[in-house]
């Protein structure tokens, strides 16, 4: 291994990233107009695989077929609502509500084979949802300021570093800038162009260029956290935060499954918990087998309806994305009459 290799192993992706699948399409646009903005659609590929795996039982492949035709009536559903501000964020949670539940219950819950509940998490069925909301409330008719902004909404490799793996014996002077990128559920992005070279007319062999995502509020998004996604999250908000430190990094879970921690001494701005506390592992145990889940649906039933998506939750986060486009740099006459800023 050369002196470059061993520099920059500690900081050079291991082996090749898996593609996200809503990296191969747009994200969304949050300017244009909701009728003709493209939208990310993790959540739809994750039900196109699913509907594709040769490991699905034959028993629940209509069901799969079926929670595709729920899906698509859910995104009609958003895309016609005709409100705007808060009421559109929470007609937003209403249908994404009702569209949960049917996935959670009908597709998982109801199957009468144990692979879709025991390999939800594996096939992110459920936990996916989330991912494919969350771009809708990127929309100026919540926050009016984005018809004027270049920014785009969706999962997205942040910008987290760049480097140069070149040596001093590289051959042709190549620079060989390279780029780490932190892949997120959600971000607000601004699309950059980096082009470097060691020649000042930037020759076609011996340059290096690329386009990146840079984040300006990036978003995991777990369905049940525990302190180890918590200390991942805090790696990651830091690594984002070097790269942009105007940036914010929010942990949006559906259920917390560890004893609340203080984000203080983290990058992490805010951790968001949109349903409430997880089931206790004794009461998981008891829906393991397809034969209990039927016995126990009703119980189950009474769950979800205790723990939908929060709209004082949601709305929070919303208000947090519009105090980003409020700040500006303070007036030094006001700023000298208050003795502060």
């Amino acid at each position: 291994m050369s002196s470059d290799d061993v520099l920059f192993a500690s900081i050079e992706p291991s082996g090749a990233e898996p593609a996200k699948p809503a990296e191969a399409e747009p994200l969304a646009d949050a300017s244009a107009e909701a009728p003709v903005r493209v939208r990310p659609t993790p959540h739809k590929s994750k039900l196109v695989e699913l509907l594709r795996n040769s490991k699905l039982p034959e028993d629940d492949t209509s069901a799969v077929e079926e929670a595709i035709e729920r899906y698509e009536s859910w995104i009609r559903g958003m895309a016609s609502i005709d409100a705007t501000g808060n009421e559109l964020v929470r007609q937003l949670i209403d249908l994404t509500n009702e569209y949960k539940k049917s996935v959670e219950l009908d597709l998982i819950w109801d199957s009468g084979r144990d692979f879709l509940f025991r390999q939800r998490g594996q096939l992110k069925i459920d936990n996916s949802i989330i991912e494919e909301f969350l771009p809708w409330l990127i929309d100026p008719r919540v926050i009016p300021v984005l018809a004027e902004q270049d920014l785009y909404a969706g999962p997205a490799g942040a910008f987290a570093a760049a480097y140069f793996s070149s040596s001093l014996m590289a051959p042709g002077g190549e620079i060989s800038m390279k780029v780490r990128k932190k892949d997120q559920d959600f971000t607000l992005s601004r699309r950059a162009y980096l082009k470097a070279s060691f020649k000042s007319n930037f020759p076609a062999g011996a340059s290096s260029s690329m386009d990146v995502w840079l984040a300006y509020v990036a978003a995991e998004c777990k369905t049940n956290l525990d302190k180890t996604m918590f200390q991942e999250a805090s790696a990651t908000s830091h690594d984002l935060k070097v790269a942009v430190p105007a940036a914010r990094y929010y942990l949006i879970c559906e259920y917390l499954d560890m004893t609340p921690i203080s984000t203080a001494g983290t990058d992490i701005d805010e951790v968001l918990i949109l349903r409430g506390k997880r089931l206790g592992s004794h009461k998981r145990k008891e829906y393991s087998s397809a034969a209990n889940r039927k016995r126990l649906r009703s119980e189950y039933v009474d769950y979800l309806e205790c723990n939908p998506i929060r709209y004082a939750v949601v709305q929070r986060f919303v208000d947090h994305l519009r105090s980003l486009f409020e700040a500006k740099d303070p007036n030094e006459e006001d700023v000298v009459a208050k003795g502060y800023f």
